[in-house]
């Protein structure tokens, strides 16, 4: 019997926060996937997504950040039923909507109090008028109803997650309290970063109609998530922050999709093993970005790379092409931005390379 006190007093001794985290973001996935899959929803990946990247190690926090999400994404969903019936049809119109509003939602994310909100504001607006330019026959109330019951699949699942670990093991490991972040009222090199990101969405809108490519609302959310750049490395612009962000992306995603390619090629369609594979690219992705380094952002990559390759939106017929699609979705996001980068550097006015507080989110990119 002390044997056995021994070795499971041992064994707890190797628990750390970070391990506790990490198997809250595993059970909190698996949750919203199971969720996803009962409510219908149509891509069941940006569910599991969102029960990955609300997760916080204190309750309160991801509550928090759970609601905004849901509020954000409510709102954007709203201004896209309103706008794109108006925009959709038209090249120039989709293209303009999609700059100021892609511009208005970073620059508040960067600057915003309720940051995380104003952030989901624009993506939501953003993923749901390319879904109506690749898919003009589907009404577009299926596309916000999805994204909205996709949201809060993964949302309400990571908060009962978290609420449940704060009653419990949380109690022996508790995570330390996320650093408020600093209002900015007027910040104007970050304005000049946040239009960056509105003119890349705006090419998207063309390329979405010349090539006519799949799942391209990935490619927003990349173009967004990797200008979500602290405000105070914003004094000599953008570029070098972002560019290490997009090579971080980069390298995460080719990483994840490799651990994601060996699961698909072993699974045989096998949901079980696709299961297990996205669990424990879960919890690999998740000790990258609480990692003690300078490529943390390598971490949720890795993840998003695996949730995208292995949650498919059917397990029944185990179609992995929508993943594949969404994968080479967020890399044609890179490239469109990095130019875009190049250029609004070589462009920029005096203000836009002059210093500035600390503002916005702490963990930028949150997406």
């Amino acid at each position: 019997m002390n044997r056995l006190r021994d070795a499971w007093n041992a064994m707890l001794g190797h628990i750390t926060p970070r391990t506790v985290d990490a198997a809250e973001c595993v059970v909190s996935v698996l949750l919203s996937i199971l969720v996803a899959h009962a409510i219908g929803g149509d891509n069941v990946a940006w569910a599991a997504f969102a029960g990955y990247m609300v997760m916080r190690g204190r309750a309160s926090e991801t509550v928090v950040r759970g609601l905004l999400r849901i509020v954000g994404t409510v709102t954007g969903g709203a201004l896209a039923l309103l706008l794109a019936p108006l925009v959709a049809t038209s090249w120039a119109g989709s293209a303009i909507a999609m700059m100021v509003v892609g511009t208005l939602s970073l620059y508040r994310a960067l600057t915003a109090r309720r940051a995380y909100a104003w952030l989901f504001f624009g993506l939501t607006f953003a993923m749901v008028l390319l879904d109506k330019i690749d898919a003009p026959a589907t009404a577009l109330g299926e596309f916000v109803e999805t994204r909205i019951l996709e949201t809060v699949a993964g949302t309400l699942a990571c908060m009962a997650v978290s609420i449940v670990s704060a009653l419990t093991v949380r109690r022996r490991w508790p995570a330390a309290p996320t650093p408020p972040a600093v209002v900015a009222l007027w910040h104007p090199a970050a304005f000049y970063h946040a239009a960056q990101a509105g003119v890349a969405l705006a090419l998207l809108i063309g390329v979405a109609r010349a090539f006519a490519l799949p799942a391209l609302a990935q490619s927003a959310v990349g173009v967004m998530a990797v200008m979500l750049v602290p405000v105070h490395g914003l004094g000599a612009g953008g570029l070098v922050p972002v560019s290490a962000r997009l090579a971080q992306r980069f390298v995460g995603c080719l990483a994840g999709a490799a651990l994601a390619a060996l699961y698909l090629f072993g699974a045989d369609g096998h949901a079980p093993v696709l299961i297990a594979g996205t669990a424990i690219g879960v919890a690999i992705g998740r000790m990258i970005e609480n990692g003690p380094h300078s490529y943390r952002y390598v971490g949720t990559q890795f993840t998003l790379a695996v949730l995208v390759m292995l949650v498919p939106d059917n397990y029944a017929d185990g179609d992995v092409l929508p993943g594949i699609e969404r994968l080479v979705a967020v890399l044609i996001g890179m490239a469109i931005l990095e130019p875009v980068l190049l250029a609004g550097h070589w462009l920029a006015p005096r203000y836009a390379l002059g210093g500035g507080g600390r503002a916005g989110l702490d963990e930028p990119g949150g997406v």
